[in-house]
């Protein structure tokens, strides 16, 4: 007896390609650069015409865009469920921080790619949202260190301005290190991160041999 395709499974079939073309144009913009890839590239990798390709996109621009805008929508979900826990300002800071590397886990390609190209997208209209995007990045950062120096989590001289451009910077170049699958998970680097942040590396500087307090007798 055969069997005849139900409109539904067609949809679901064009869905599953569109799906695994994003994926691989999202892995050669990560590899190769967005201006460097072409439409002929991402054609040739996935085997296939490059007017095959329009059938499913109009251009490597619409495929950037829903690679970014489903990355940031989830990613920026994320935060917004970790704040409406209300747990205040530490395990806040530590979620999130928490939060950012597992994005880079397992949205290597998506997070290289917002970390090399935003800068270069951003100045055309569609791709406005990426400045969008920075800016609630900035007010959620700190809006939590500054409410850390309110309520006494965090020391009353903080800055928070240059604490906030430290733990962007440092968290998601590790974008550039960071590999799946490698000997450290993203929850280790997390840790690892909060640790420095929050507590430091150094001992406490002790007493010079000798002095007051260094157990010395006389």
């Amino acid at each position: 007896m055969s069997t005849t395709n139900q409109p539904g499974d067609t949809v679901q079939a064009g869905s599953s390609r569109r799906a695994e073309l994003l994926a691989l144009a999202g892995r050669l913009f990560a590899e190769r650069g967005f201006k460097s890839t072409t439409v002929r590239d991402i054609a040739d990798a996935a085997g296939i015409l490059s007017g095959s390709l329009y059938h499913h996109f109009d251009s490597k621009e619409q495929m950037v865009d829903e690679i970014l805008t489903a990355f940031l929508d989830d990613l920026f979900g994320t935060y917004r469920e970790i704040v409406a826990q209300d747990l205040g300002p530490r395990k806040t800071l530590e979620a999130a921080v928490a939060a950012s590397f597992d994005a880079i886990h397992k949205h290597h390609d998506e997070v290289a790619i917002f970390q090399h190209e935003a800068k270069y997208l951003v100045q055309f209209p569609r791709f406005a949202y990426l400045a969008d995007r920075n800016a609630e990045f900035y007010q959620l950062w700190t809006s939590i260190l500054t409410e850390g120096v309110r309520t006494g989590a965090f020391r009353a001289d903080l800055d928070v301005e240059l604490t906030y451009r430290f733990i962007r910077d440092t968290v998601w170049v590790a974008v550039h290190w960071y590999k799946p699958g490698g000997s450290l998970t993203a929850e280790d680097v997390a840790d690892e991160y909060l640790g420095i942040l929050l507590d430091g590396i150094a001992t406490r500087r002790g007493k010079k041999p000798g002095g007051k307090g260094s157990g010395s007798s006389g």
